[in-house]
């Protein structure tokens, strides 16, 4: 078996870690999260896009069949699903058993960014939605959209769906800027992370959209997320002829731990500090179970 990391955080790879029905197979693995009980739920880009695990990689359950028609980001907190419809430009809730909760913005509904080619950098920002990448919610309540194919911005709203702000401008290098926001993490202090995918930089919000600071060591951010002791685990895609990595990052942006692995479109940390990989066009899910 591989193991990577070192000291509080060395993990060992299982590859091909869910266990599919006999005669399934995964569509592109888009993202992937953990509920209360640990069980662990694929988003991918075809029916049913809601595969159901235990941590064993058994599977347990699908759901979502007809419901969602491009996959994009998953995030799960107090046992309420959050997905994003990356073509049909809406964020949505569901119960862990895919009862419809709530939608926000309008299906088929795309804002006017000018923006044709998802992932090119669009001429302006405009409001929600126009491709979205994941929603998340706050402590206080209020959601958070990452809106980034075919946009340049990041909308927080309330608990009812209610467009409180929008921030962001199409750009390269200036903070405030973005090419592509492709996921994002509220923190206990309401503190924004949001992975400014093609810019190859995470950048630090207020709860209100003021920028705080950017972190720029990093390679195409894919994903994020935050285990209990506040370390945020960052899938990276590789850039420039450089690797796709993990990399385990404190609230300064200093690293924990690093290593090389294959591109995850979306990863997860559990409550374990396992770390499970979303692998994409790959069609798999890779497991790294934390030792010690």
């Amino acid at each position: 078996m591989t193991t990577v990391g070192a000291g509080k955080y060395t993990y060992t790879l299982i590859q091909g870690w869910a266990k599919l029905p006999a005669g399934e197979t995964f569509g592109n693995t888009s993202a992937v999260a953990t509920d209360s009980q640990d069980r662990v739920y694929v988003f991918q880009r075809k029916d049913p896009p809601v595969m159901v695990f235990d941590r064993d990689g058994n599977f347990l359950d699908s759901w979502g069949i007809h419901s969602i028609t491009d996959p994009h980001g998953i995030f799960i907190e107090h046992d309420i699903i959050y997905l994003t419809d990356r073509a049909d430009s809406v964020a949505l809730k569901y119960t862990l058993d895919g009862k419809p909760l709530q939608v926000v913005g309008r299906r088929g509904f795309h804002s006017n960014t000018g923006g044709e080619t998802p992932g090119d950098l669009v001429p302006r920002a405009a409001g929600p939605f126009n491709y979205p990448t994941e929603m998340v919610p706050s402590p206080s309540g209020d959601l958070y959209v990452s809106d980034g194919y075919r946009n340049a911005r990041v909308h927080r709203f309330s608990p009812e769906g209610r467009l409180l702000a929008s921030w962001g401008e199409p750009g390269k290098e200036g903070p405030n800027q973005f090419h592509l926001p492709h996921s994002l993490l509220v923190d206990e202090d309401g503190l924004v992370y949001v992975c400014d995918r093609e810019n190859s930089r995470i950048q630090v919000f207020s709860a209100e959209g003021r920028f705080i600071t950017m972190w720029t060591d990093l390679r195409r951010p894919l994903d994020i997320s935050m285990d209990s002791e506040g370390v945020l685990h960052v899938s990276e895609g590789g850039v420039s002829g450089l690797s796709p990595r993990v990399s385990l990052l404190d609230k300064q942006g200093g690293v924990v731990a690093r290593w090389d692995s294959e591109a995850a479109h979306g990863s997860w940390v559990d409550a374990h500090g396992d770390i499970y990989m979303a692998l994409g066009a790959t069609m798999r899910v890779d497991k790294y179970v934390k030792q010690g």
